[in-house]
């Protein structure tokens, strides 16, 4: 039986061209961005090049740029960053219910040490009101920090029309765009944010590496101590193979026109119309229509997702019940909660799939056919 992975939100395969690039890199580039001698300056080159490369992917400069080793330390460096670099204009921060563990950690880190910080609700659909946030926002407020995607859902959240509403406010704008930057053609300066999170694992890059865009003006500060790379921002020698995977990844999608949005768009409809068809019982969580076409969460009725997830990995299915870091854990998904309340029975029976390069359209109704076994299974249907 062919293992079928549908677990991209998580973590994606690595385009064959990023393996051979980084692989290249290895091999012919070992020298030391930070030295000056003929080694030095061939990887300071390359590095330079491949900055300037990923800035004009989101219409940025190269020097509003800095990289990390991923989305977790970029949201950790938006957050914490910006606010002790700011706290003499104010304490305030307005994020959401639903955002990823890197970003909500990050936020109880700063109540801990002083700051107040505003979780905005979600309606059943995954959605952040923008008027909700006027109610909220004040002269205190210093950070807004919204998800582009939902990492659980795949809702697209309006970050536009939030950022006009921070039209002449002090306030930054930060949105989460792990799960959005190599599907959506992002524009920073059309999009309206101050910063901008990414990854390159979601993107079929390695992982280990990201960048956080911190647009020219925005103040913060570095979160650890070292040497001068990153301009003072982030210390510790560029990992320059992980760096050309990242550029090789996004690179292969623009070259393409991101018409990866179509395709996996076309996977997530084959697997739900097969699903449709069956005589099994669930529910989408969250608009179909709008949602991100590489997210697809469904809650099926009579089920837990304990079982739901042992019975589908014993069918060859690789699926997830919500956040790749909260996996294992029997407690039910913040974002699902956020979004139905606490006692809702699709927080225990909800599974997400996500699609990507690992997959083709013969899988996507064979998947379902599996799925619909075990469902049936479970449910004695």
């Amino acid at each position: 039986m062919e293992p079928i992975y549908l677990d991209h939100a998580a973590t994606t395969p690595m385009h064959p061209n990023v393996i051979k690039k980084m692989n290249d890199t290895m091999r012919d580039v070992f020298g030391n961005p930070s030295s000056i001698h003929h080694f030095g300056r061939s990887a300071r080159a390359i590095l330079d090049d491949n900055r300037r490369y990923l800035a004009q992917t989101i219409g940025a400069d190269e020097k509003e740029l800095y990289f990390t080793s991923g989305g977790t330390e970029a949201d950790n460096l938006a957050l914490i960053g910006v606010a002790l670099a700011n706290q003499n204009k104010g304490k305030h921060i307005i994020t959401t219910e639903i955002e990823h563990h890197a970003n909500l950690h990050a936020a109880e880190y700063l109540e801990s040490i002083g700051f107040n910080v505003t979780y905005l609700p979600v309606d059943e659909a995954g959605y952040v009101n923008p008027s909700d946030l006027l109610n909220y926002l004040c002269d205190d407020t210093i950070l807004v920090s919204i998800m582009l995607i939902n990492n659980e859902v795949g809702a697209i959240q309006p970050i536009k029309d939030i950022a006009k509403l921070l039209n002449g406010h002090q306030a930054y704008l930060h949105t989460d765009a792990v799960q959005a930057y190599g599907l959506l053609n992002i524009d920073v300066n059309e999009l309206g944010v101050d910063l901008l999170s990414v990854s390159a694992h979601k993107l079929n890059g390695p992982k280990g590496i990201g960048f956080l865009y911190a647009q020219k003006d925005v103040k913060f500060n570095a979160l650890q101590y070292g040497g001068h790379q990153e301009r003072l921002k982030r210390p510790g020698t560029e990992s320059l193979p992980s760096i050309v995977g990242l550029r090789t990844a996004i690179q292969q999608i623009e070259d393409n026109k991101y018409s990866n949005f179509k395709l996996y768009s076309r996977y997530r409809d084959l697997f739900y119309q097969r699903l449709k068809e069956s005589e099994i019982e669930f529910m989408v969580n969250g608009n179909i229509d709008q949602l991100a076409p590489t997210i697809l969460n469904l809650s099926f009725a009579n089920t837990k997702v304990e079982s739901l997830l042992m019975s589908l990995d014993l069918e060859g299915i690789a699926a997830s019940s919500g956040s790749a870091c909260t996996a294992g854990s029997i407690e039910p998904s913040h974002v699902l909660t956020a979004m139905y309340g606490a006692d809702h029975p699709n927080t225990k029976n909800s599974i997400r799939f996500s699609f990507g390069l690992a997959n083709n359209e013969d899988q996507m109704i064979e998947a379902a056919e599996r799925v619909i076994k075990v469902v049936k299974r479970l449910t004695g249907n």
